[in-house]
């Protein structure tokens, strides 16, 4: 990816107002000091306010989305090596969406065209049939679903095989986080994997280490500081209730939000930003993303879910504020 098609459509659509929006239609949700706005283009999240303030790194109504802001990533999040994997005794090969890797990434509905609706002024959802391709040659019918409330916001996710055959299937959601500072390096982060997935250089893991000792653990809370993170955890603390929770605060205002996930996504990537192609947006916010499998699990089968025929995945993760 790079920063040229995030230019040229600002330029070229604020100069055209009545085109459309690079997202699609726009659906805004309201509850007491909370905004947020979901999009047509991939049924994702672009912004999300509360009083004002941004929670979320996202973009502007004139752009396109760029580094995955707010996407869903379905059906797998993260990478495949090569785009290659065997299922039931057959090779599929997917398309490289990754090329400077060499790899596919996120999925396959990022830039498609979703139905989106609003029920109620403080949510809304999204809707997409997925329909076989060479590479994925299963369908699957998807829906998102938000909703702000006192607490906070919850996106739940479903997805259902509507084909004749089982598929492999993950998902994984792509917010960035921030609490409205110049950079996230003072602000404090509490995150609960115990293990980090080490990757070689096209970022597919090769095996895990405990976080214990090192410069990747932050189960405590603890400053970001210029620790570098395009990081994978597996074994991921939960409460009693099996909900896991990262917290990210501005030690300073003590401004605080926490992303929380149910047991659907036993994996969670964190990514400081550091290698964007826009400079101006490195390390402005984090990236928290919830995923239900580990990167490259269509070949490993870590944490790969198998949809059988009829058969519905549902997950929910949100972020609470305060």
């Amino acid at each position: 990816m790079t920063a040229a098609p995030r230019r040229l459509w600002h330029g070229d659509w604020a100069e055209h107002s009545t085109l459309t929006p690079p997202s699609g239609n726009q659906i805004e949700l309201a509850h007491g000091d909370q905004r947020a706005v979901v999009v047509e283009v991939g049924g994702g999240l672009r912004e999300y306010t509360v009083d004002g303030k941004d929670v979320l790194d996202g973009y502007a109504r004139d752009e396109m989305c760029t580094v995955g802001r707010g996407q869903m990533l379905i059906p797998w999040p993260n990478r495949i090596r090569a785009g290659q994997y065997e299922w039931q005794g057959g090779q599929l090969q997917l398309d490289l969406s990754e090329p400077p890797r060499g790899n596919a990434i996120h999925g396959l509905v990022r830039w498609s065209n979703w139905t989106v609706e609003s029920p109620r002024p403080d949510e809304a959802a999204a809707s997409y049939l997925l329909h076989p391709s060479e590479g994925y040659p299963f369908a699957l019918s998807l829906r998102i679903e938000y909703a702000l409330g006192d607490r906070g916001l919850t996106v739940s996710t479903s997805a259902t095989n509507v084909c004749g055959a089982s598929c492999p299937f993950g998902a994984g959601s792509h917010p960035y986080l921030t609490v409205g500072t110049e950079t996230i390096d003072t602000c404090t982060l509490t995150a609960p994997g115990a293990t980090r997935l080490e990757t070689d250089q096209r970022m597919i893991p090769i095996g895990s280490t405990p976080v214990q000792g090192t410069e990747y653990d932050f189960r405590a809370p603890r400053p970001i500081g210029s620790t570098q993170l395009d990081t994978g955890y597996g074994d991921v603390e939960r409460d009693a209730d099996g909900t896991a929770r990262v917290t990210l605060e501005d030690p300073a205002s003590r401004r605080a939000l926490t992303l929380w996930m149910d047991r659907s996504y036993p994996y969670l990537m964190l990514f400081t930003g550091d290698s964007l192609p826009d400079e101006s947006r490195r390390r402005r916010g984090l990236a928290v993303e919830p995923m239900t499998c580990a990167p490259n699990a269509f070949q490993s089968g870590d944490g790969l879910v198998t949809l059988e025929p009829g058969e519905t995945f549902e997950g929910s993760w949100g972020i609470a504020l305060g």
